[in-house]
């Protein structure tokens, strides 16, 4: 790969600006829990009490199965993880008896609440600080397959350009969410490293495009020459030290 001199830095952001583990723990349960109960007294309040509660019938497990047999269905929304939510609680709404108008509205309601739990996140300490200086030098942009809002969180500062790769369907590994962040920086891939904690859906599909790669995981057998293994995101501007360097 010809060593170019960099211009923009494009960012994966769960797992990479943040821990999206408990993140996602969090708001798959909290959701859910919270969709059962407001039911239940909605139902209560009307007169019409169920001898069970949504959660009963219809335990998480069957929330993530109808899912994953929704995403088959529909191979073309796979990535669009919010469309699939809404439209598994739908479909679990209406199994529990409600009119296909009170079975959309809940759903809507239930995904209002997901979408609040999962924009609670809690960025590692270096991120906003380096972020803002990276800013200075470099252009910046996001490329995201999950269904975090950039703007929702405030960070258009940050990211004036965010790809939503998943919402698009056209997740990572498609080179598409790539390519489109590289025409919108108007940078060459060359010119441009890709950060992300994902082998198949960030390193090696940035690097396939000719992108220098900061991959940020535990283990580096083997490297090619352009992908850089990174620990932490905290080491980054140490990696980009050393590479204006060269």
């Amino acid at each position: 790969m010809t060593a170019a001199k960099l211009r923009a830095i494009t960012f994966d952001l769960d797992d990479t600006l943040w821990d999206n583990h408990g993140v996602m723990e969090r708001t798959e349960t909290g959701h859910y829990v919270w969709l059962d109960a407001a039911l239940a007294d909605w139902l209560e309040q009307s007169g019409d009490t169920p001898t069970e509660r949504f959660a009963e019938r219809f335990p998480l497990a069957a929330y993530q199965e109808r899912r994953l047999k929704l995403a088959q269905r529909h191979p073309e929304r796979r990535s669009d993880f919010t469309w699939l939510r809404e439209h598994a609680l739908a479909s679990l709404l209406r199994d529990y008896a409600l009119s296909e108008h009170d079975a959309a509205r809940w759903a809507g309601l239930g995904m209002q609440r997901f979408l609040e739990l999962r924009h609670d996140v809690t960025p590692h300490a270096e991120v906003e600080a380096m972020l803002e200086t990276l800013a200075l030098r470099y252009r910046l942009a996001s490329i995201t397959n999950g269904n975090v809002d950039i703007a929702r969180l405030g960070w258009q500062r940050h990211f004036p350009i965010a790809i939503a790769a998943g919402e698009l369907c056209t997740p990572k590994p498609d080179p598409r969410p790539f390519l489109t962040a590289l025409s919108r920086l108007e940078t060459q891939p060359s010119e441009t490293l890709h950060v992300g904690d994902s082998w198949q859906e960030d390193a090696l599909p940035a690097w396939r495009l000719g992108m220098p790669v900061a991959w940020i995981a535990s283990a580096d057998t083997g490297l090619p020459t352009g992908i850089h293994r990174l620990s932490h995101v905290r080491e980054l501007p140490e990696l980009l030290a050393w590479l204006e360097k060269r």
